[in-house]
């Protein structure tokens, strides 16, 4: 039996949270998907509150080598960068939208927020 390296996920449920899990990786796919599907840098640091651009760089490389969204660079001064869901990040919307009302019923019941 050929053994699993150690980075491989063990499933496919542990697939999956490691394309979207972690602290904003799913909020940057819900703003961008609610901004028309467009943003860029400056905007999503807004909207991720207390995000660091060390951690946004890093989360939107991520979603990008997952093939999650698409980076768009404009050759124009100053230079002009886009952000953009990709089909496979589109697919993963009606989930995150479910969370996100899973979320906000249980706020509710604990009155936070």
């Amino acid at each position: 039996m050929p053994e699993k390296k150690f980075n491989e996920p063990v499933c496919s449920l542990d697939y999956a949270l490691r394309k979207i899990g972690g602290k904003y990786k799913g909020r940057t796919l819900w703003y961008i998907y609610n901004e028309n599907n467009v943003l860029r840098y400056g905007e999503l640091k807004r909207r991720l509150q207390n995000i660091t651009s060390k951690m946004l760089t890093q989360t939107l490389r991520e979603l990008e080598q997952d093939k999650l969204i698409h980076r768009e660079v404009y050759r124009e001064v100053p230079p002009r960068v886009e952000y953009s869901l990709t089909g496979t990040g589109i697919e993963l919307i009606p989930f995150i939208e479910y969370l996100r009302k899973w979320g906000e019923k249980q706020m509710e019941k604990e009155k936070i927020g």
